[in-house]
């Protein structure tokens, strides 16, 4: 693969080894589990849990004499996905036979896309530490998921689960673009938000439906690509940056050392945080593919990919450039509030009709933290959008001020109610009557001649009298007019 000069140039993401710059090359194996009711050749329902083999038709058992049938919803999904991918969608693929053996597989082979996949080359947007990085893709294919083997349930037994047996997979397999751990756990953040936007995949990595095997080399910068090892059935984002940093230093220290990388699959374990290996290439399978026999060629027209692209949803990147845009946000908050689709459409309910920057400082500030803080998402927020709207409108309406409006957004959260009728039953009303201000004012002012002579000498204090006043007027005050005031009557 050619690189372009820029991107050798960059020294960035290099690893400093005991005998110069070494540059790691990563391209990644993401599996996605499709988000549909049923399997990809079956009926059975695709959901997550349930009793062991509760969710198996005789198709998922592999019984003699059962055909499958291709799920159309699944093809979907994997082009509207191609298609959130900037990919090409190609209209004739083929599924094949992979042949391996192995307890959890009952076929004896898993039905997947070899040299014809449903979807081709695309490519990825990321911003890694303010730097742009392109990520291609190159190709995307369906693929039945195997069953789970268990062996902690019996010293002396294993026992075989297929309720994810035939389940469909979308595996996106990555070029070897990726230059650092950062790179890639933003590729696969990247990929997951994506995914979760088109409603092609939950991306719930604890449950499985989303992992990744990583393929890890290291090089001079600039030189030829190394050998890679790779990594299988990683299930975590922070878990991956660990053992591609594991692994690139493992390399490094055996070629430094004077020895050569075995071409491997290895597997990490988190416990150790260290990379071990499962087996050498001399042991890999050959999986012997041809065409599924039982599988006519999937071919899809233009109609079929014009219905699925009409209906794609406004997607990351063209949602955070219409907020900063629209909004006048900066590129952070707009990151921040575009992670989640939720989210997104939460802001957009708070900033309909209102100043942007101060809508996405309530939500991302007040709203995200307090969330954080108790473990809720915006889906189970007690703060509807109307609510923080309202209390958007009252600061703005000088009703309330900002320190007031953390109070009431406090009852909102914990009581629930309209934060109008909160302000307006509890007497939470600013005080804008510039008289009664005055005097606030200049009882403080009088009390403290100290300060006065202080703060004329030094007008960063003016903070002081400030705080004073709002104290004494309960935080009712409007403190741009106390600011006004003080600065008259001090001389400042």
């Amino acid at each position: 693969m050619l690189e372009s000069a820029k991107r050798v140039a960059e020294k960035k993401d290099w690893i400093k080894g005991a005998t110069g710059d070494w540059e790691i090359v990563l391209g990644l194996e993401v599996h996605a589990q499709v988000l549909a009711r049923s399997k990809l050749f079956s009926g059975a329902s695709a959901e997550f849990g349930g009793a062991p083999n509760d969710h198996v038709s005789l198709v998922d058992a592999a019984m003699p004499g059962m055909l499958p049938v291709i799920n159309e919803f699944c093809v979907e999904q994997a082009v509207r996905t191609g298609l959130g991918l900037k990919a090409q969608i190609n209209k004739r693929s083929v599924f094949d036979r992979k042949n391996y053996f192995y307890p959890d597989l009952p076929q004896g082979y898993q039905i997947s896309q070899y040299k014809q996949p449903v979807v081709g080359e695309g490519s990825v947007h990321l911003d890694v530490d303010g730097r742009a990085v392109e990520v291609g893709i190159e190709r995307l294919h369906l693929e039945q998921d195997a069953g789970k083997s268990l062996h902690d349930q019996h010293p002396n037994m294993s026992f075989v689960d297929l309720n994810r047996s035939g389940c469909a997979l979308m595996e996106i397999v990555s070029k070897p673009d990726l230059r650092s751990a950062d790179e890639a756990k933003a590729y696969v953040t990247k990929l997951r938000q994506i995914m979760r936007y088109l409603g092609t995949c939950d991306g719930n990595m604890e449950q499985g439906s989303l992992r990744a095997d990583v393929n890890v080399s290291v090089r001079r910068p600039g030189a030829e690509f190394g050998t890679r090892c790779e990594i299988k059935n990683v299930n975590s984002i922070r878990f991956m940056g660990q053992a591609i940093e594991y692994e690139a230093r493992r390399q490094i220290g055996i070629l430094e050392d004077g020895g050569s990388i075995d071409q491997e699959t290895r597997l990490f374990d988190a416990r150790k945080g260290e990379t071990r290996s499962m087996r050498s290439k001399e042991e890999a399978h050959d999986y012997r593919y041809f065409p599924d026999p039982d599988l006519l060629p999937l071919e899809i027209d233009d109609a079929f990919i014009g219905h699925i692209k009409a209906a794609l949803p406004e997607l990351p990147d063209e949602k955070i450039a219409r907020f900063m845009t629209d909004y006048g946000l900066t590129a952070y908050d707009a990151q921040v509030l575009t992670a989640e689709r939720a989210s997104a459409d939460f802001f957009e309910q708070v900033a309909r009709g209102r100043d942007g920057k101060a809508a996405a400082n309530w939500v991302i500030n007040e709203l995200f933290g307090r969330l954080n803080k108790e473990g809720k998402t915006v889906e189970t927020t007690p703060v509807s959008a109307a609510q923080l709207g309202q209390i958007v409108d009252l600061i703005a309406a000088g009703t309330i001020s900002g320190k007031i409006a953390k109070d009431v957004f406090e009852i909102v959260w914990t009581e629930g109610g309209s934060p109008a009728e909160i302000v307006e039953a509890r007497g939470m009303k600013q005080v804008t009557d510039t008289g009664a201000i005055e005097k606030a004012v200049d009882e403080i002012i009088a009390a403290n001649p100290d300060k006065v002579e202080q703060v004329k000498a030094k007008p960063t204090m003016l903070g002081w009298f400030v705080g004073q006043v709002m104290k004494t007027t309960g935080g009712k005050a409007n403190p741009q007019s106390v600011s006004d005031l003080l600065k008259a009557k001090l001389g400042i």
